[in-house]
């Protein structure tokens, strides 16, 4: 007998969370989405963004979106503003800690609004 297993998709869903002009220059805000707390990074004057999970694991406190935007041999980067560990921005991954990786999420400006995605899975058969 053959058994059907349910296939686990996805849905991307797109949630406004600033014009693009609140967030200054090479610095980040916070965003509350669907109860995750998101650091989103613009780094220089155009819409070159990241979005992280905002909590740091060293200080178990929500604060990365606060930290020091930077790189590390061209990979764009934030520093902690606690302990001053660094985050890749790319991939979460911790460049002090190899066992650290962060949560990162789809980010893009539309019509000016900055927007970041949250997947959301769902089942079917």
């Amino acid at each position: 007998m053959v058994q059907a297993l349910p296939v686990r998709d996805t849905m991307t869903t797109w949630v406004n969370i600033c014009p693009l002009s609140a967030i200054a220059p090479n610095t980040g805000v916070c965003a509350l989405v669907a109860g995750e707390q998101i650091a989103v990074f613009r780094l220089g004057y155009g819409t070159d963004l990241y979005a992280i999970g905002n909590y740091d694991p060293f200080s178990k406190t929500y604060v990365l979106s606060r930290g020091i935007i930077g790189d590390r041999n061209g990979i764009p980067k934030v520093a902690s503003p606690i302990y001053k560990q660094n985050f890749n921005l790319q991939t979460g991954q911790c460049f002090d800690d190899e066992n650290v990786k962060l949560p990162t999420y789809q980010v893009r400006v539309i019509e000016g609004r900055v927007q970041v995605a949250i997947n959301k899975g769902f089942s079917s058969h």
